[in-house]
């Protein structure tokens, strides 16, 4: 192996021996669920958003809560309604009878870790005012420009059921959140588990792991993690599929993807590929780990024609298709 790559390999090796702590304090609290809790620290790693589509009661929150206990970070859970305000979101000044000034007053959304539960339950201003903040990492209130902490991840929510009276995100927004992830219920034995833990109401306590600063560390390392250049070239190809699938042999997928993936795609595989190689204490990406997050990268990118919903084709059904006929180095 290269001197180099040895190199970052050891060092990743080094660097990484916390995630197994988090993990295992993570399972103190929360029973199955290992693919958001991954996802979930790809997200810190990267400095990327997560967007979370499932029903309630899956410990989307309980998830969240633990991991920034664990890390010692800001949490805030924002629950979005159809009457939210972005004042609500970001702040507003405040005057002061004494002294006859306006001062600002911050608002919830100045935290480490956000959780955005039902973000398409409010208005367009107001995800605006949360997608500004996730894109600029700061925010504007009145003349004033205030940075957000580091690290800031936004954790985004959408139920699948009871669409109505929602205001469903547009392509262009859901394009800026890095991963989107679909939780499913829980099997038999984790759902046994679940109820043995909680059953009487009581949550285990975590113990802190690591610091705000060491996620900052740990993401200059992982920018450092060694990609061959034909995983770079397999990356292309994947995303390069989804607008042009008949010139990669796909001509059967052309009538039903109206727009493939944005650039940001190709961003952010390669970005999650290079975390989810330090998750698994390696200082190179295989291709295995584009795989792995290939599908939660990719599925709200691919919009999909009229035709493919006639045909009950989902945007993982697609995605799926372009994995299976692009070869892997």
């Amino acid at each position: 192996m290269n001197p180099e790559i040895q190199a970052i390999n050891e060092r990743v090796k080094e660097e990484s021996r916390f995630v197994d702590r988090i993990v295992g304090e993570i399972g103190k609290v929360i029973v199955g669920q290992r693919h958001l809790v991954e996802r979930l620290m790809v997200g810190l790693l990267c400095n990327g958003h997560i967007l979370i589509e499932g029903v309630p009661g899956l410990a989307k929150t309980l998830s969240v809560r633990t991991l920034a206990g664990i890390i010692a970070l800001k949490f805030q859970r924002i629950q979005f309604t159809p009457d939210l305000l972005p004042a609500d979101l970001i702040g507003t000044m405040i005057y002061q009878q004494h002294d006859g000034k306006f001062v600002p007053k911050k608002g919830p959304v100045f935290a480490n870790i956000i959780l955005a539960d039902e973000i398409n339950r409010a208005p367009a201003k107001v995800q605006s005012a949360l997608l500004e903040a996730m894109q600029e990492r700061q925010v504007t209130i009145a003349e004033q420009t205030f940075p957000l902490p580091e690290p800031f991840l936004v954790m985004a929510t959408q139920n699948p059921i009871e669409q109505e009276g929602t205001y469903p995100l547009p392509e262009a927004q859901i394009d800026r959140f890095m991963l989107k992830l679909n939780i499913t219920y829980p099997n038999k034995k984790e759902e046994r588990a679940i109820l043995d833990r909680m059953g009487d109401g009581h949550i285990p306590p975590v113990e802190v792991v690591i610091k705000p600063e060491d996620i900052v560390h740990a993401r200059e390392v992982v920018s450092q993690i060694y990609i061959d250049e034909k995983i770079k070239e397999y990356i292309i190809n994947l995303v390069f599929a989804t607008r042009t699938p008949k010139e990669y042999g796909l001509a059967n997928l052309e009538n039903f993807i109206e727009y493939g993936a944005s650039p940001r795609a190709t961003l952010y595989l390669a970005q999650a590929a290079r975390a989810h190689a330090f998750l698994r204490h390696r200082g190179h990406v295989i291709p295995d780990d584009v795989k792995s997050v290939g599908l939660d990268v990719l599925r709200h990118r691919i919009i999909l024609t009229y035709e493919a919903e006639a045909e009950e084709l989902t945007s993982d059904d697609i995605a799926r298709k372009v994995f299976d006929n692009i070869e892997a180095p």
